[in-house]
């Protein structure tokens, strides 16, 4: 049994993935009837025992339970509180399997007519990013009418079994403002926030059941607190948790706020009648001395100061200078030790990878190596930093070898950033002109199109990388596969008819990862899994160095395309804000840098796709609005720097080429300004699962380019009929010009089988071939 630290250790929530993928593996065996619920919740529960285990081993003191999700932990809460919407038939009790399932992916029930599928059953709920992460969300859909109770046990079975397990974890919950100030309202009229009288009744009753059942703290999470909230927001959280303290009194809350400073809502924080108060210290480490000088003296302050976002060492001495001083001041009994948020966003062990570069990998900490850095710290601060000077000394030795390591900096980049002038963010005419010019350059018809990049990865392809990779398959016998793989995919689209092809990308393993790992300043992983949502998980690179391209990355596969029709071919890139954001970044110097060291490398891309007769190219943004700052104020100084670095990367063309870009699951009315600045001739955006309702932006804000509103859900395993195609791009031309519209699926065909993607596409062919007669 390990030893309690004096300085408790919590964190906060953990992957729920296994250090092996094992949610992923036991989730797609239920989704292909290869098991049943019962195996999946025995294997679910598994792996949730050894997560328990593997932080009570290390000495983590607050282990949390219900922080694990078979899917999306906003969808649990929406399926805890019967948040159903009508849609999915629920009958009232508790909310079963498939229908949870039903509304994360939604419910292909395929009805067929004459070989052709005609009727696919219900959409997913919309989904979007988890503030400035790459987890995605399930968005609670909400009505005037909602009414809420109890309609899962979850968080109750899964604080039973810790206990079963020995193990008095802490109970997760979302916080309820942060539930509903994340819902979606089902019409204009209405906000959901009007509902926290109803729903408090039912967070009343989980939180009466868990004191019943034994607990003694319960962390709720309001990461709203570091938005900008008005007074009618800060005054729901005074009603909530004064709630709570009338009908749960003996409960300890522990509020967790992270992702930023609590800034102006402070004061709203502080004077809740809760017990303890999580800070985000990696974000804003200057906001604790504010916390401290507002808050009661026996409120617990749990100190976020491990980061809970990056995968770098932490310089433990650093952060034992720092607080020391201070918890001798207030006292260690005020305190606990956490990272700076949920560990969900970090990859699960560095052990696991055995083939990366040694130097490199002493710099790195994950998710089981956070576990370690959190008890050192709790121990210097709690009993002296004696018992644990060793471990403070490897970590100062790691810090300091990366700082001083020759693999960071490259004086040739940094002379490449410096030259950046104006003139190289900016297209040599403008859209109206540029528009002319590629009219005439494509002669492409009214609603041209087109798919967003990738192609069904199949078994065969997956088997065949996996072989390579291994030295299993030869380069040349690799080759000669991809030549097949994609000559196949340029026939299907051609006799689908699609107007604008692409390539197919099966040489690539990940949007980011492929341009990663052709890129000086990036490594990669093996198995540093991180969660976007549901079974999908990626691999972020980590960027330990300054950014290059030694070669051309895209243009031989590309061109071997093009060779194969005489229909244009878009070249397809990842954006240089996606490249920062969805990597692990390094900390050492500012973040506009790096992007604008990745556009640097990606415009030389840009210009060698031009001059071997690519006529469009696409560069991927959907991690845009992903990087805004949570705070308004900060937006302006963000999108300076992002949008300049996009252009960067595509103004080095000529008119005639048409420059597309894509961006995903986000509310783009908060940037439309610098969706706008970006100038590209093309966007193409999800709009399925909203119905088009995310048009509604880009007609208010007036937005003059080309657009390419989604009409295919490609999360969903659900073939949309031609009817439902038309009817979203019939909505789509009411607001706006239909010379302005593209038609294409919501993302790219990466996760889908050939057998959804095929009639998909024929459909949305069909729909487009039957707008242009409407209209003409």
């Amino acid at each position: 049994m390990t030893k309690k630290s004096i300085i408790p250790v919590a964190t906060l929530g953990t992957p729920r993935i296994g250090s092996r993928r094992e949610l992923k593996f036991a989730l797609e065996r239920y989704w292909a009837g290869q098991s049943d619920a019962k195996t999946l919740q025995q294997e679910a529960a598994a792996l949730r025992r050894s997560i328990w285990t593997r932080q009570h081993q290390a000495g983590v003191d607050i282990v949390p339970s219900n922080d694990f999700s078979l899917y999306d932990h906003i969808l649990d809460t929406s399926v805890t509180v019967g948040a159903v919407p009508p849609v999915y038939d629920w009958k009232g009790g508790y909310v079963s399997l498939p229908t949870y399932f039903a509304m994360a992916r939604g419910d292909a029930q395929e009805e067929s007519c004459c070989g052709k599928v005609v009727s696919s059953g219900i959409p997913a709920l919309e989904m979007t990013k988890w503030f400035d992460t790459n987890y995605h969300y399930l968005v609670p859909e909400l009505s005037a009418e909602q009414e809420f109770t109890l309609t899962s046990t979850k968080v109750l079975d899964e604080f039973r079994e810790a206990q079963a397990q020995g193990i008095p974890s802490r109970p997760v919950l979302v916080g309820p403002v942060t539930f509903l100030k994340l819902s979606k309202a089902t019409t204009t009229d209405f906000d959901p926030l009007s509902l926290l009288g109803r729903l408090l009744p039912v967070y009343s009753e989980i939180l009466q059941k868990l004191s019943a059942l034994g607990a003694e703290w319960v962390q709720i999470d309001e990461p709203v607190l570091v938005l900008d909230l008005d007074d009618k927001d800060r005054s729901a959280l005074t009603l909530a948790y004064e709630t709570f303290a009338r009908d749960v009194p003996d409960l300890e809350i522990m509020l967790a706020t992270y992702f930023g400073a609590l800034g102006d809502n402070l004061e709203t924080a502080v004077s809740l009648p809760i017990s303890g108060l999580h800070l985000d210290l990696v974000r804003a480490p200057e906001q604790l001395s504010h916390v401290i000088s507002k808050a009661r003296e026996d409120l617990i302050l749990s100190l976020g100061v491990i980061d809970g976002r990056n995968v770098w060492r932490a310089d433990l001495q650093g952060l034992y200078d720092w607080l020391a001083p201070i918890v001798a001041e207030r006292g260690r009994e005020t305190f606990q030790i956490a990272p700076s948020c949920s560990l969900l966003h970090m990859p699960v062990d560095i052990d696991l990878e055995t083939d990366l570069d040694p130097e490199l990998k002493s710099w790195l900490a994950f998710a089981y190596q956070k576990f370690e850095e959190l008890k050192a710290l709790s121990t210097a601060l709690g009993e002296g930093i004696g018992f644990v000077t060793e471990v403070l000394e490897v970590a100062t030795r790691a810090v300091r070898a990366r700082a001083q390591s020759g693999k960071i900096h490259n004086e040739e980049v940094a002379a490449s950033v410096s030259a950046i002038n104006a003139r190289m963010a900016r297209r040599y005419s403008t859209f109206a002109v540029r528009r002319q010019a590629q009219k005439a350059a494509l002669n492409l018809p009214a609603f041209p199109t087109t798919t967003i990049g990738s192609f069904p990865q199949t078994k065969d392809v997956r088997k065949a990388r996996a072989a390579y990779g291994r030295g299993d398959m030869s380069r040349s016998d690799y080759e000669a596969f991809l030549k097949a793989e994609t000559k196949t995919a340029i026939e299907v689209q051609e006799d689908i008819g699609i107007d604008v092809l692409v390539h197919g990308e099966f040489e690539r393993n990940d949007m980011v990862q492929y341009f990663g790992e052709k890129m000086a300043g990036y490594a990669f992983t093996k198995h540093g899994w991180v969660q976007s949502y549901g079974s999908r998980y990626v691999r972020p690179p980590i960027i330990f160095g300054d950014v290059s391209r030694p070669e051309p990355m895209t243009v031989h596969w590309s061109s071997y395309a093009q060779s194969l029709t005489d229909k244009p071919v878009k070249g397809m890139l990842t954006g240089p804000v996606t490249m920062l954001q969805w990597s692990f970044v390094r900390d050492d110097i500012p973040r506009e840098t790096i992007c604008k060291q990745i556009a640097l490398a990606l415009r030389s891309e840009v210009t060698d796709l031009e001059a071997a007769g690519i006529g469009l190219i696409q560069i991927d943004e959907p991690a845009l609005r992903e990087g805004l700052p949570l705070r308004q104020s900060e937006w302006a100084d963000y999108l300076d720097w992002a949008v300049a670095c996009f252009r960067i990367t595509a103004s080095g063309v000529q008119d005639e080429t048409q420059i597309h870009t894509h961006m995903c699951y986000c509310e783009f009315n908060d940037i439309m300004y610098g969706i706008a600045a970006l100038d590209a001739d093309v966007i193409s955006i999800e709009t399925s699962r909203s119905k088009m309702e995310l048009l509604d932006a880009f007609v208010t804000g007036g937005y003059p380019n080309e657009i390419g509103p989604g009409v295919y859900d490609i999360h969903s395993p659900r073939v949309p009929s031609v009817d439902e195609m038309k009817a979203l791009l019939r909505t789509a031309s009411s607001r706006l010009a239909p010379d302005q519209i593209w038609v294409n699926p919501d993302c790219g065909l990466k996760t889908r089988s050939w057998e959804e993607v095929t009639p998909a596409l024929r459909h949305m062919v069909a729909a487009a071939k039957s707008l242009r007669t409407e209209t003409l």
